[in-house]
């Protein structure tokens, strides 16, 4: 078996993140694509957890959390603090910071906000990512947003 490096997209710009992360995690999950989202805490956990059942606004994204009996089976898993996955195809981070495991991951999607705080960690990640050859792709959502 050849392991290939992990490649990560840095989607940037984001007006809202939790919502951005649910139609990355839609899109991949109509692509056949399994989906860790990874949370900083239990309220974004919970945030998250909510909005999935409620997006798209006619349907729900089949979701539970990583560590649930039924984590196995679902093609996207909610997590906070856990480093345990049944699957490794897609990190969508909404961390500060890069996560200790996003390199058990096959693709890793960092998500960017447009307030200048966040705008900061992310160019941190990037920088992270980028000095250790990892490569990078670069999506600007508020280019791609209608205004």
């Amino acid at each position: 078996m050849v392991l290939t490096m992990t490649k990560i997209d840095f989607y940037t710009g984001s007006t809202d993140k939790l919502r951005t992360a649910c139609q990355l995690s839609h899109k991949a999950m109509q692509n056949g694509v399994r989906v860790l989202l990874s949370a900083p805490d239990e309220a974004t956990t919970n945030a998250l957890d909510k909005l999935l059942w409620h997006y798209p606004a006619t349907a729900f994204i089949p979701h539970c959390r990583s560590d649930a009996d039924e984590a196995e089976l679902m093609p996207v898993l909610v997590n906070h603090g856990s480093d345990k996955f049944p699957h490794h195809d897609l990190l969508i981070s909404l961390h500060g910071e890069c996560v200790p495991f996003f390199s058990h991951f096959e693709r890793v999607i960092e998500i960017v906000g447009s307030d200048a705080e966040d705008s900061q960690l992310g160019r941190k990640r990037f920088k992270f990512y980028r000095d250790r050859g990892y490569e990078l792709r670069h999506i600007d959502l508020s280019k791609a947003q209608d205004a």
